[in-house]
């Protein structure tokens, strides 16, 4: 007798699954390698680079038509490269006469970039529309910035949460966490830390007061006054920097969607300790630790980093020994094999609500 979990059943309907990789760079395919143990599937056929002319190619090896085909893609450091991969993949796969393209990105790159701000565009639209465009029929993703992001396709979209996985990182891996405080490094994010802490049964503390960006519209032509009086806005006053709840001799583990630039984290891990807060963890999805990241978090007062591995960032834990994994691989093969064999997927949102 063997030990160890079977394969789950995977109902080969007409056609058949193909499962690919669309990303050139060897880091990015690892979850992509999970995903495929988990569902006792080979990874498909295809070759992904970059021409000399920084051109990306795309060949399909193997037969995709009538079949129904998931692309994996998982955002690398050229995000712009990653993007293409993705595009010229499903096209490609749609031109074979595939049956159905589901791209699985569990980061959606440039979901920061989904309001107007003066005179920008909202991009993560723009790249929605491309998505479609190139023949997509389906996406699962993994905690969008904003969840309106859903509403700029015109294909089902399952936006899955990561949190019940970084929820169980910290019943399992905090010994004392019932002496915790969950807590939100600004107003925006306390939906989330209420979340957490109601989840958990904890207390919750929110950071006020976080020193935000002035805009200034002087300098770009549009302070025209105009002929006729009208009430303007009071201009916003920085309060100064303090923190609403007792964080005091406790734990103090802040929550967001995304850490990149972590110099927000590292003045809210301050104030803590100043607060008290004898250890700080950050938990967040997607870890892009981008620039000189890993470095400021190794010199400051957060003990650890926990994120998901839906961003690779496996040179970024060898720079700082704080950052750890959490493996999400599970939920999106569960998706995935829902999806193939016509499934509900409600059984993954149990719970989930809106301010999830």
């Amino acid at each position: 007798m063997t030990s160890g979990r079977s394969p789950p059943v995977m109902n080969h309907t007409e056609g058949g699954l193909v499962i690919f990789s669309a990303n050139s760079h060897p880091s990015s395919r690892e979850i992509s390698k999970r995903i495929g143990e988990r569902l006792g599937v080979e990874l498909g056929k295809v070759q992904v680079y970059q021409e000399d002319n920084r051109e990306t190619r795309v060949q399909i090896q193997e037969s995709v038509r009538g079949k129904d085909v998931f692309i994996i893609q998982t955002v690398s450091k050229d995000v712009n490269t990653t993007i293409m991969e993705l595009l010229i993949m499903v096209y490609a796969c749609r031109t074979s006469c595939a049956r159905s393209i589901t791209g699985v990105v569990p980061y959606f790159p440039y979901s920061k970039q989904c309001k107007m701000r003066k005179r920008g565009s909202i991009v993560s639209k723009l790249l929605a529309s491309m998505m479609c465009k190139a023949g997509l029929t389906h996406l699962i993703t993994m905690d969008l910035h904003q969840k309106e992001i859903q509403g700029f396709f015109n294909i089902p979209v399952d936006n899955l949460r990561a949190s019940p996985f970084l929820l169980q990182y910290i019943q399992e891996e905090i010994p004392d966490y019932r002496n915790a405080v969950i807590v939100a490094k600004s107003p925006a994010s306390a939906r989330r830390a209420q979340s957490f802490a109601e989840r958990l049964r904890l207390g919750i503390a929110v950071i006020h007061g976080e020193a935000q960006d002035a805009e200034s519209d002087l300098v770009d032509g549009r302070h025209s006054p105009p002929t006729v009086k009208i009430p303007l806005l009071i201009p916003k006053e920085k309060p100064p920097i303090t923190v609403v709840g007792d964080v005091g001799g406790r734990i103090a583990i802040i929550v967001d969607d995304i850490i990149d630039d972590v110099d927000s984290f590292v003045a809210a891990a301050q104030t803590l300790k100043k607060h008290g807060a004898y250890k700080i963890f950050v938990m967040a999805t997607h870890g892009i630790l981008s620039s000189d990241a890993p470095k400021l978090i190794e010199e400051s007062a957060i003990d650890k980093v926990v994120v998901t591995n839906t961003i690779p960032h496996e040179h970024q834990k060898l720079q700082c020994v704080k950052i750890q994994t959490v493996d999400i691989s599970l939920i999106l093969s569960e998706a995935i094999r829902r999806i193939y064999n016509g499934e509900s997927m409600s059984y993954l949102f149990r719970h989930i609500g809106l301010e999830d």
